[in-house]
């Protein structure tokens, strides 16, 4: 299919995406949730894709077979963090987080040990539970350690950000493009070992530089003795098995590990059916009577966890997806490529890409790479990997982890709130790719 960056939808399709975006900076000023404008944008950027087409009298348009791999594309990402949504927030309703903060403050951490204790778990959890999940679990403990602080919330947010997408670019499990790097057969899985020397390196400096500007406070302790509610532990394990589950179907049975998320998710609701006829019933006699009102609200309820899942964060990736596919099919990634690669060569291109990513979804920017197939050695696929995946640090929208976290918290952690810090992400990113230079020096 003929590029139509230069006709009159390309050019609308692009000054669309672009005040989308801006609507999508400006969120916290104007007050409307991200999802709306983003929604809107991509669906509009597909009308006018139509419109065109039908205006041409094109009938051998490949755009709803596109849109098709599209939807299936969204639906595996909106499904994964459904599930892992909704473990999250049912972890926090049976206290696991609640008691988390209560032991870390029982061991008397200040803002700054806290700091550095949520970075590290998110570093490592990422490469296993994928930088989503990880930067969701972690900055619900940060929030609930936070005290209402805003300066560590901020500080805290970004900074598992920051590791989240590092810990996730040395792992094919890590992170979406990692899985489709290993999936096309550029990088092999313990050659992505090399990356995991420039990831620490593009974590740790933007910590060292945000640490000082922490407050040297420490929280106040916890008058009271959190109790984990019943089934507690249990859905901590099953909450470890879903993540293995989501592995194993990918690694061995070759499938979406999406469904892997879904079959964990299902057998959360089944537990769910177990806690409200049965488990829940010596919490209702610490409140009182099983008989009373109080008594039985406190019932376990799944479908209540599902539904306080963040929608907006959900319908965003939607948006951006959609919105992305649209500058796809127009052929505006496919172009902004190939001038790269032709005229700068591969280093500084995929250098470039992974800045690109923090503006534009990682994922359809690793697609488009994949699809030209450029000619590079293991060591450049290994670049656009680390590239790709911690480039999205730069903007709080660049990666999932960002836009998830900002769900989180969007009173304090916002947009803009990030973007203070991007002078000493960009830092790290420069550091991390002087090291990668270091460690695949073999390949060359």
């Amino acid at each position: 299919m003929d590029s139509l960056t230069t006709t009159w939808v390309g050019y609308i399709s692009l000054m669309i995406f672009v005040l989308a975006y801006t609507l999508v900076v400006v969120e916290e000023k104007i007050h409307m949730r991200k999802s709306k404008p983003v929604i809107f944008a991509g669906c509009l950027m597909w009308f006018f894709i139509g419109l065109y087409e039908y205006q041409e009298g094109i009938t051998d348009s490949p755009a709803h077979d596109i849109v098709i791999d599209l939807i299936a594309e969204i639906g595996a990402l909106f499904f994964f963090l459904l599930a892992a949504m909704t473990y999250i927030n049912t972890l926090a309703e049976r206290n696991v987080f609640d008691a988390l903060r209560a032991w870390l403050l029982r061991k008397g951490l200040g803002f700054r040990s806290l700091f550095w204790a949520t970075g590290i778990i998110t570093f490592f959890l990422s490469p296993l539970a994928d930088n989503l999940t990880s930067a969701l679990l972690m900055s619900t403990v940060a929030l609930a350690v936070s005290g209402g602080n805003s300066k560590f919330i901020v500080l805290s947010f970004t900074n598992i950000v920051v590791a989240a997408n590092a810990g996730g670019a040395w792992s094919p499990f890590g992170d979406i493009t990692t899985l489709m790097v290993w999936t096309a057969g550029k990088v092999e899985t313990l050659q992505f070992a090399y990356l995991m020397l420039p990831s620490l390196v593009n974590w740790v400096i933007p910590a060292v530089c945000m640490f000082f500007f922490l407050p040297d406070e420490t929280p106040d302790k916890p008058s009271e003795t959190i109790v984990l509610k019943p089934g507690a532990k249990v859905i901590i394990v099953m909450g470890i098995c879903t993540i293995a589950a989501a592995v194993s179907f990918h690694h061995f049975f070759h499938l979406p590990p999406f469904m892997g998320m879904m079959l964990g998710l299902g057998a959360l609701m089944l537990y769910g059916y177990y806690l409200k006829r049965w488990g829940d019933v010596p919490l209702g006699y610490e409140l009182g009577s099983p008989d009373n009102p109080r008594a039985e609200n406190s019932h376990f309820d799944i479908f209540s966890k599902i539904s306080s899942v963040e929608f907006d964060t959900l319908l965003f990736f939607f948006g951006v997806l959609t919105a992305v596919g649209a500058l796809q099919y127009l052929g505006y990634l496919a172009l902004v490529s190939e001038n790269l690669y032709e005229t700068i060569g591969p280093t500084w291109s995929n250098i470039i890409v992974g800045v690109l990513s923090a503006i534009v979804d990682n994922i359809p920017v690793m697609f488009a790479v994949l699809k030209m197939d450029p000619a590079m050695g293991v060591d450049q696929w290994l670049l656009i990997t680390l590239t790709a995946g911690v480039g999205g640090s730069l903007l709080s929208v660049g990666s999932a982890a960002g836009v998830a976290v900002m769900g989180v918290d969007r009173k304090n952690y916002t947009f803009l709130s990030h973007m203070k810090w991007s002078w000493a992400i960009a830092l790290g990113y420069a550091a991390s790719i002087l090291c990668w230079y270091w460690v695949t020096g073999s390949f060359r």
